[in-house]
């Protein structure tokens, strides 16, 4: 009877293991979805004040740019006006409703620097793909 008892702790054991280890696989899959931090900044990337990334107001930036929103799972709130954000982000043109709704952001308005969405990098693959550009 003891023999049939430590058999059995073995086998559980050993299917305990294979099925935390299954788990810990899918975790791994989950980086795809990551949370994202958007600016509005210019061309290069360097922060500037969110108004400019406002579209209901139908007019063009004053400032001789036109402003992009740019996306990343590496930007945290708190950049300042004028910051170049860090390197490896990603854009698309500020009137982009597609791209907007892509991220789960309003199609039109303003959207506040340092706004971060949950679970978006990897499901914004149309607005991704569209303006695709290296940050930095």
């Amino acid at each position: 009877m003891n023999r049939r008892m430590s058999s059995r702790s073995v086998s559980l054991t050993s299917t305990f293991l294979l099925l935390a280890a299954g788990g810990a696989a899918a975790c791994d899959n989950d980086d795809d979805y990551q949370d994202a931090g958007f600016y509005c900044a210019n061309e290069q990337g360097v922060v500037v004040d969110d108004d400019e990334c406002d579209d209901d107001d139908n007019r063009s930036s004053g400032l001789g740019f036109i402003p992009f929103i740019w996306y990343s799972s590496l930007y945290r709130p708190g950049y300042p006006v004028g910051t170049v954000l860090p390197a490896g982000g990603n854009k698309f043109a500020y009137n982009d409703r597609a791209a907007r709704q892509s991220f789960g952001l309003p199609a039109t308005g303003k959207i506040s620097n340092g706004t971060i969405k949950t679970s978006v990098i990897g499901k914004g693959g149309t607005a991704r793909g569209s303006s695709k550009s290296s940050g930095g």
